[in-house]
């Protein structure tokens, strides 16, 4: 399972890079930064469409058509359209979300910012979300692009993950600790 993953982390960052490079000639990184924010968020509220994107068995032309409405409603950039539909091409729609959330981060780096994600027990308000983003881009001494994301299963607590470091104050990792320390008892 583990190459498996490297297979998909490196083909999607082969297709991220060609999607940046592309942007960068055509001046419009930006525009289709903003755009591919949209389409992920998109993907992550949208049960339907992430099942499409997921199944093999959709015919080429029921995908492009499902592309073109998403595009022309959000007003993609021609070049993330004409992206996303080589992606059905190629048959690698199913790495759209790790291609545009590699995208982003690549975006991310070349502006200097650090990627950074937190999960939080409860919903944070947008002054708790950005006083973490604050604390954290003086913490590290960089401008920090933080993915935010509700999980009610954590129970209570944070988890923090800048590029390796993690902070998990998570009620559920703490008794999962307690588990592992009774089992090896």
């Amino acid at each position: 399972m583990g190459k498996n993953n490297t297979l998909s982390d490196s083909t999607a960052s082969r297709y991220s890079l060609a999607l940046f490079e592309l942007a960068e000639e055509n001046k419009c990184v930006q525009e289709i930064e903003e755009q591919c924010f949209k389409l992920v968020k998109f993907i992550n509220e949208n049960e339907d469409f992430n099942s499409v994107i997921k199944n093999p068995t959709n015919k080429k032309n029921d995908l492009l058509n499902i592309l073109k409405n998403i595009s022309d409603h959000y007003k993609f950039n021609i070049l993330l359209k004409n992206f996303l539909c080589f992606l059905v091409e190629k048959r690698r729609l199913f790495f759209v979300d790790l291609i545009l959330k590699t995208f982003v981060d690549i975006c991310s780096n070349r502006k200097g910012e650090v990627s950074a994600k937190l999960t939080s027990a409860k919903e944070l308000t947008v002054d708790e979300i950005k006083k973490i983003k604050d604390e954290l881009s003086q913490n590290f001494s960089t401008k920090i692009n933080l993915n935010y994301k509700y999980d009610q299963s954590l129970i209570g607590g944070l988890i923090i993950q800048v590029g390796s470091v993690m902070i998990d104050t998570s009620i559920k990792h703490k008794l999962q600790k307690i588990e592992n320390r009774m089992i090896e008892a």
